[in-house]
């Protein structure tokens, strides 16, 4: 500010008149023109405390979002249900609306944890339609198979789950174990495919003791399309009273095992073919030489 001498000596008068004029609804521009001054902190310090004529405000493009969303909180609307229904931000909504009461619970506890698992049942059931229908596309994708496909398919399983021959046990049978009937479908389907005839296949379940063994030969004598009595005695498993089950389900029928006489042939092919299946994938030009390579088995 400048001294007494000075063009703003008068302050308090010229703040007087500065005042006057702001309440008569002149714009800073009109007020600094009026009383020639040229120095914009003075012309501020002279109105200061004095609000601007409404006719000066710019227009917020924020105010009807604000009035609408007090509108909504004083209806009892949380700010995630004002978020949702306005689309502005949550640090927003609170300061303008943070003056205001907040709302009552629109639900007690009992039922905002009734809605909570309601709606975590919803998503679980989205999500179990989602695997659903990835299985279900996936199944329909196979398609039938070919005698080849069949056949390749068959080998990798046997490879998988049957009995082998071993360098210290010379065992070339085929002999199969397992308790998916899904699997046994397909084991039975292979083979069909390779001519063997039911009446070289025998028949055994193997269960725990506790079990129906009864009940489980049924369901694969079933399964296979072979009589009962056909069976061999089953195969129990003896109780060990440090472990404990968790296959005690229903649906738990123990294991079935299926074994093919005059069988060595069959193993030598089905073995032969298994290195021939990892040779093919692993296939490089150097073995058109002849050498089995390294998956060669080891006999």
């Amino acid at each position: 500010m400048t001294t007494a001498s000075g063009k703003y000596a008068d302050f308090e008068g010229l703040r007087a008149q500065a005042i006057a004029l702001r309440r008569e609804g002149l714009s800073l521009r009109q007020i600094r023109d009026r009383l020639h001054i040229d120095n914009n902190d003075i012309l501020n310090r002279l109105v200061k405390g004095e609000p601007p004529p409404e006719w000066t405000r710019r227009p917020n493009a924020k105010d009807d979002l604000r009035e609408r969303a007090r509108e909504l909180r004083l209806q009892g609307m949380t700010y995630d249900q004002i978020q949702v229904e306005l689309g502005c931000s949550k640090s927003s909504i609170s300061l303008w609306v943070r003056d205001l009461p907040k709302p009552e619970p629109r639900y007690t506890d009992e039922e905002q944890r009734a809605l909570m698992q309601a709606g975590l049942a919803r998503v679980r059931a989205a999500q179990d339609d989602a695997r659903q229908e990835t299985k279900r596309a996936a199944r329909a994708a196979i398609g039938r198979l070919s005698d080849r496909e069949l056949f390749i398919a068959g080998v990798t399983l046997y490879w998988a789950e049957g009995s082998k021959d071993k360098a210290y046990r010379r065992t070339e049978v085929l002999q199969f174990i397992n308790s998916d009937p899904n699997v046994i479908t397909l084991y039975l389907r292979w083979l069909e495919l390779l001519g063997v005839t039911r009446d070289r296949m025998h028949f055994r379940v193997s269960i725990h003791e506790s079990s129906d063994a009864g009940e489980a030969e049924r369901f694969w004598s079933d399964l296979a399309g072979v009589a009962v009595s056909d069976f061999k005695k089953a195969s129990l498993k003896r109780h060990n009273p440090r472990t404990i089950r968790k296959n005690t389900a229903e649906a738990y029928r123990g294991c079935l095992i299926i074994y093919v006489t005059k069988s060595a042939d069959l193993y030598r092919r089905m073995e032969g073919a298994w290195y021939g299946i990892v040779l093919g994938a692993t296939w490089q030009p150097d073995q058109m030489s002849g050498s089995p390579g390294l998956c060669s088995p080891v006999v």
